[in-house]
């Protein structure tokens, strides 16, 4: 039996090392084992903000969900939400979810999504495949078909066509801030080979979140979120040396925004490493170019500091007070 015991504990170690360095080469060579343990984290982050949001959902909002929008099951579905008694059209926002391109669900977003639609919208939430699954573009290829299909399906589920928000968080805001490009700039719909799903003017305006509009400054950016972003736009990209693919250049927004995009609310806290890289900067851009913009940003030593997602972190005063001005921009927005 000591001799056993003696074995074991040569072989354990053994064992383990081997499988580190399976890890390790897998790491090396694809980006799913990094990816998946993004998207393990991201769900985590995300059933925590659900649950925090949830006791502010009101009552008297009907729902529809699960609602398909594509032939590719679960992905291609969307969630629907208005005022309780709802006859007729009304503006209508559609959210995309985030999750660093990696991870997420409609159902993360959905309270939030709700609570605008108290105030008297139809609200929409959108699924969409994410990587290591399907890689770039064909996660934006079924966002757009899923704005073609609600504008043509538009009375059916009490959705104004004249009247339309995109709105996204995170990742979501990138494809958001993508799609309003591909609304409004001619140049992205050929290099895209893509109908916009919307018409310019369809797009009243767009809401961002806490996203990311320029990806040229991912690759050297520090530390573990620096790292974290570049494992996800390998998954996303579908290349390794992603930063030279042309997705990578399609997919920064500030780079093809006009003055034609749309009337932007954009936020980021002090305390996320994306507002001053990414926010920031797609702010001033659309300044530059004469786009009607609201910002929500917060001064250096605002305490606590405001992390990535804070908007939905709806215990907290300043998220209660950007979710107050979102709903005033949606108010100017859509009358």
């Amino acid at each position: 039996m000591k001799h056993s015991r003696r074995r074991r504990r040569v072989v354990l170690p053994a064992v383990a090392l081997a499988l580190g360095v399976v890890v390790a080469i897998a790491w090396v060579v694809s980006p799913w084992p990094a990816a998946l343990l993004i998207r393990a984290l991201f769900e985590r982050s995300a059933h925590d903000t659900v649950a925090e949001m949830e006791p502010f959902v009101p009552h008297g909002v009907d729902e529809r969900l699960d609602l398909p929008y594509g032939t590719e099951g679960a992905d291609t579905t969307f969630d629907l939400f208005t005022p309780a008694g709802t006859s007729g059209a009304l503006p209508t926002v559609i959210w995309i979810h985030g999750g660093a391109w990696v991870s997420g669900d409609k159902a993360n977003v959905d309270p939030y999504v709700k609570i605008i639609a108290s105030h008297g919208y139809t609200t929409v939430s959108l699924n969409y495949t994410v990587s290591p699954e399907a890689v770039y573009p064909v996660a934006l290829t079924q966002l757009n078909s899923a704005l073609a299909f609600l504008v043509a399906h538009a009375p059916e589920y009490n959705i104004d066509p004249g009247r339309i928000v995109l709105a996204g968080d995170s990742a979501g805001a990138q494809y958001a801030s993508q799609l309003a490009n591909l609304a409004t700039n001619q140049v992205v719909a050929t290099t895209l080979k893509l109908q916009p799903g919307l018409s310019p003017g369809q797009l009243r305006a767009v809401i961002l979140d806490c996203g990311i509009y320029d990806v040229s400054g991912i690759p050297d950016a520090p530390g573990l979120a620096g790292y974290g972003f570049r494992v996800a736009l390998w998954s996303y990209l579908g290349q390794k040396d992603w930063a030279g693919t042309a997705g990578a250049g399609q997919m920064s927004s500030l780079t093809y925004a006009t003055a034609a995009f749309p009337r932007t609310w954009i936020s980021g806290g002090n305390g996320d490493p994306l507002t001053e890289g990414q926010s920031k900067p797609f702010a001033a851009r659309l300044h530059s170019l004469g786009v009607a913009v609201h910002t929500e940003f917060y001064p250096d030593d605002q305490q606590p500091a405001l992390g990535h997602e804070y908007q939905f972190r709806l215990t907290s005063s300043a998220a209660q007070g950007a979710l107050q001005s979102t709903l005033e921009f949606l108010a100017t927005a859509t009358r």
